[in-house]
């Protein structure tokens, strides 16, 4: 029996060390695009990601869909930085696989921040980084409700 508890401990050991692994690679790999990017609200970005990754330890990051994207079990937020320059956009959804979440109705939006583009997807749209700035409580709120209905 002990050697079954160790192993399992050993198992459970090494399954994590990897996790932090991927997630170090994943900051890394998060890091250099950004790095890389071009963009006129490039600060504002910044801001976004450091307050997304800020509302709570189980939020990892990485590149999905050629951009900075947000999980915890699933991914929960992606950027598209493509569409326009003059703007950062956050799109909300509840994953890469369709599933049957209808979260239009359910996640309270009470200053008006979210556009619905779907009932299990939005879109938040940002003009500077003083918008940031003053759309943070309403974000930060909308985005710990957000995870906890996926």
């Amino acid at each position: 029996m002990s050697q079954h508890k160790n192993s399992v401990a050993a198992k459970t050991k090494a399954i994590r060390a990897k996790k932090s692994e991927a997630n170090d690679s994943t900051n890394s790999a998060v890091e250099a695009f950004l790095r890389e990017l071009k963009h006129p609200l490039k600060p504002a970005i910044e801001s976004i990601r450091r307050m997304i990754l800020g509302v709570s330890a189980e939020i990892h990051e990485g590149i999905k869909w050629n951009a900075p994207s947000f999980s915890t079990t699933e991914h929960f937020a992606t950027f598209n930085l493509v569409r326009a320059k003059d703007q950062v956009m956050l799109i909300l959804h509840t994953g890469a696989k369709p599933r049957n979440l209808k979260l239009k109705g359910v996640v309270a939006d009470p200053t008006g921040l979210l556009k619905w583009l779907a009932d299990d997807r939005c879109l938040v749209t940002f003009d500077s980084l003083q918008d940031v700035q003053a759309k943070r409580t309403a974000l930060v709120a909308i985005v710990r409700e957000w995870i906890r209905h996926i």
